[in-house]
């Protein structure tokens, strides 16, 4: 489906397509006094806009989540020639799923490790005393590119 706004693939598809087809977030951090970090963590999604991802809740990037929640998301295919890439930018909050929510979240991460043929991932996996917690971003907004550099928004 064409944007009549710029004659390019539509944003939620083309953004849905790469989220799909990607499976590293690179996160953009920063720790309290602003010292930024970049991360890529492996990731599953729910509606393309809640991804989460397991890491030691000691990793840099975690403990910067803890400082400081608000994060910056980048998903891309590196493979592909210069100038010929997509990628999709997020705006999130972040922070370690907690309580029942993690039942969840680690059913949505197993379901994709899963179909991927990767092992399988419990609770047990991202909890006491796991050396793994689970994470998880809630995107505030969405965007990609149009085909002069313009971010576009991605809604819902």
């Amino acid at each position: 489906m064409m944007s009549a706004m710029n004659s390019g693939p539509d944003p939620a598809i083309l953004a849905r397509d790469i989220i799909d087809a990607n499976q590293y977030l690179t996160l953009a951090t920063a720790d309290e006094t602003g010292t930024p970090w970049a991360s890529p963590v492996w990731f599953a999604h729910e509606d393309h806009r809640q991804f989460v991802w397991v890491s030691r809740p000691g990793a840099r990037h975690s403990l910067n989540i803890a400082a400081r929640p608000t994060i910056g998301g980048v998903i891309f295919d590196s493979t592909v020639r210069a100038g010929e890439g997509q990628a999709v930018y997020v705006e999130a909050v972040a922070a370690e799923v907690l309580g029942a929510e993690r039942d969840h979240a680690i059913a949505v991460f197993a379901q994709r490790s899963r179909a991927l043929g990767l092992r399988e991932w419990h609770l047990a996996d991202v909890t006491e005393p796991a050396q793994h917690r689970i994470y998880r971003a809630s995107a505030s907004a969405v965007f990609v590119l149009d085909p002069s550099d313009r971010r576009l928004p991605v809604h819902p």
